[in-house]
């Protein structure tokens, strides 16, 4: 059986990743695919603790998350489409405002 260590460090690379992402990226779609990773290391570490301690708890948090993230894609990509399609780009400081 695999440690809980290992684990737990694959979900802080990978949230570190999707910060950095997050930080450093001025699109739009890059922003939503780094919250994505940031969600899905979120996820990985209630899996491993719920595997290690024996519980469905968490696993049953997770298929939760899992809906929430794919509605939440869903609205980003398509508020990234009509900014796309009204104002010709999707650079977030360009899309501060909501009034075009």
């Amino acid at each position: 059986m695999i440690d809980i260590s290992f684990f737990l460090v694959f979900s802080a690379i990978l949230f570190g990743i999707g910060m950095f992402g997050l930080i450093s990226s001025k699109r739009g779609l890059v922003t939503l695919m780094s919250i994505e990773l940031m969600l899905n290391a979120a996820n990985i570490n209630f899996v491993a603790f719920a595997s290690y301690g024996g519980h469905t708890d968490g696993m049953v948090f997770v298929i939760f998350t899992i809906a929430i993230a794919a509605a939440e894609v869903a609205v980003g990509i398509a508020l990234m489409l009509n900014a796309y399609k009204i104002q010709k780009t999707t650079e977030v400081d360009k899309l501060s405002t909501m009034r075009w």
